[in-house]
């Protein structure tokens, strides 16, 4: 398992978080997804094999919010 932290921009409140740690919990190998409205990012537990920031970056950039 490997952790990765992504800055994320457009969030501004308690449903924000859920929706970003919603898409991001739904991507095949995503373990747990820990999203801070306060520091602007998620941290994620991944399998490196299963998924990569490209595709982690482009759920987040779906749901209406800016990944980076």
């Amino acid at each position: 398992m490997e952790t990765m932290t992504l800055k994320v921009s457009g969030m501004s409140c308690g449903g924000c978080v859920k929706s970003v740690t919603g898409v991001l919990e739904a991507l095949p190998g995503v373990a747990k997804a820990e999203v801070s409205l306060e520091k602007a990012e998620a941290v994620i537990s991944y399998e490196a094999g299963k998924v990569g920031r490209e595709q982690m970056v482009q759920a987040i950039d779906d749901a209406g919010f800016e990944a980076s």
